[in-house]
């Protein structure tokens, strides 16, 4: 059935029956909304982001909503904050769960992504032509991404969870410019014995974002610098199927092993990842968690295939390993991440810590 899904998405696209948004894969960016495929929670982010079939808790509103069923407490929230090239970018995340009755959930995510305090030196040089520094301002990029999730078992068939989320997105550079998008998420988890299987297709229908110049604050600038002045807009997140399996291991009655890999199916053409095609490419990621009776975690994973071409035209495979570890006491549950080890990408190493609470 997967197969023959992804066979007439491929299809529709090439003989031009497929949705707008499908159509226009060629016209639109291959990387909009990025802020949101960043990733939430430590637990998730040590394993490499392979969430999909095994996310249990909050963090379920971003991973795959149907995850939120899994949920054994009444209250559920969590709070993360990581900070990105060395502390210029900073990204957070709270996240809040309960049960509506005893076949559904509700949950709520705010993300904001942000690099505060740019320079805005459009008034650098006064009226004489002189440098005044006094003169530069300062300005906020942000990302934000309101979600609101739903999920609900299947009374007929007990091991089923299907969820959703509906979500907002707002960005906006300054007085510059601004953006209101909206999307929605569609996810489902299935649990056969020690199994764990876990679809998320995000972006369902294409999230489109309007963006709003306000063009006369830089048209001068612009001008003069020989730059495009920008003009109102609609910025299209084409859809993307992340397919996801894991299965429990036991040692013993205190220590369990869960390998967890999940397979990013994006559908705008050829990206840097491990498998590369036209429309669809693959980007797989592994993660893999120990546990000592639920309470300590060590968790270890790998994602960010690249393709790197070599100074002699020779290619080979990089990628991304990741580490961290947790720590569940009482009602709270601290979860790190330590990610770029030995410096594998050009961005620098971020260390990441989200925190959990879980009562009735």
């Amino acid at each position: 059935m997967r197969y023959r899904l992804l066979f007439i998405i491929v299809f529709l696209v090439k003989t031009g029956f497929a949705p707008p948004y499908l159509q226009a894969q060629d016209k639109t960016p291959k990387y909009s909304n990025e802020f949101l495929n960043l990733g939430v929670g430590g637990r998730a982010m040590a394993m490499a982001n392979a969430q999909v079939a095994i996310s249990e808790d909050v963090t379920s509103g971003y991973w795959n909503p149907a995850g939120l069923l899994r949920i054994k407490n009444k209250y559920e929230g969590a709070l993360m904050h990581a900070s990105y090239f060395a502390g210029i970018a900073n990204y957070d995340y709270i996240g809040f769960a309960t049960p509506i009755d005893s076949l559904s959930h509700l949950g709520a995510t705010i993300i904001r992504f942000a690099v505060d305090d740019i320079p805005d030196t459009r008034y650098l040089y006064d009226a004489n032509g002189a440098i005044n520094y006094d003169n530069i301002r300062f300005f906020t990029a942000a990302d934000y991404a309101f979600v609101l999730s739903y999920a609900r078992r299947i009374p007929t068939l007990k091991n089923l969870q299907l969820g959703g989320n509906i979500k907002v997105i707002h960005r906006k550079v300054g007085e510059f410019a601004s953006a209101w998008g909206f999307g929605v998420d569609l996810g489902a988890q299935l649990k056969l014995n020690q199994w764990y299987f876990g679809v998320t297709f995000r972006d369902v229908f294409g999230t489109f974002n309007a963006w709003s110049h306000n063009s006369e604050l830089v048209e001068d600038v612009y001008l003069q610098t020989g730059n495009i002045i920008p003009q109102n807009s609609v910025e299209i997140t084409l859809p993307r199927l992340i397919l996801g399996i894991s299965y429990q291991f036991s040692v013993g009655s205190k220590l369990g092993i869960l390998p967890a890999v999940d397979l990013d199916l994006t559908f705008d053409g050829k990206r840097n990842v491990a498998i590369s095609a036209d429309p669809v490419s693959i980007d797989p990621k592994i993660g893999l968690e120990f546990d000592y009776q639920k309470t300590a975690f060590l968790r270890i994973g790998i994602n960010n295939f690249q393709k790197i071409k070599d100074f002699d035209e020779s290619t080979y495979i990089s990628y991304q390993p990741t580490f961290g570890l947790g720590i569940k006491f009482k009602i709270f549950t601290v979860d790190y991440a330590f990610l770029d080890i030995g410096d594998q990408s050009e961005s620098l190493y971020s260390h990441i810590f989200s925190l959990k609470i879980s009562f009735d």
